[in-house]
């Protein structure tokens, strides 16, 4: 009885194994990898590429970016330790660059100038433009992030 116990554990362990080596073949991470080289690197290129023409180039935003512009938009924020960036879980920064800044992440009729690039960056791209964004944070951004992020449930 024992050795048909340890032959249905082995089969249920050769199964998921087999289902582990699947999900890690897929390519798709499930977040922002920032002490990942690799991840950082190509974050970093696509982010020249796609994102520093509004965000600048060492992420600081557009001027003034708190003020609204005379349309009444928001400029592109910086994406390092000033900005508001890091206020923010991974699930919701990946979903506003996949769709934009649209319902439900604005209120419904919002305008902004910032595009969905779910048409252009897949979504292992995208994670990898916030694995760059993350790695740049300072420590201290880290430990503020995620107190903040445990006390409000994200």
């Amino acid at each position: 009885m024992a050795s048909g116990g340890n032959g249905k554990w082995r089969k249920i362990l050769a199964v998921a194994c087999i289902v582990l080596a699947m999900v890690a073949c897929t390519g798709k991470p499930t977040g922002a990898e920032p002490k990942n080289a690799a991840r950082v690197k190509q974050g970093e290129a696509l982010y020249a590429q796609h994102c520093a023409s509004c965000h600048g180039a060492k992420r600081e935003g557009q001027a003034d970016w708190r003020r609204r512009k005379p349309d009444g938009r928001l400029p592109a924020p910086s994406h390092n330790e000033t900005g508001h960036t890091w206020h923010h879980p991974d699930a919701m920064l990946f979903s506003i660059v996949k769709h934009g800044m649209v319902p439900p992440l604005a209120p419904e009729g919002y305008q902004s100038d910032m595009p969905a690039f779910g048409g252009k960056l897949s979504d292992r791209e995208i994670w990898a433009v916030l694995s760059y964004i993350e790695s740049t944070w300072p420590a201290e951004v880290w430990q503020v992030r995620e107190e903040m992020l445990k006390q409000t449930g994200r």
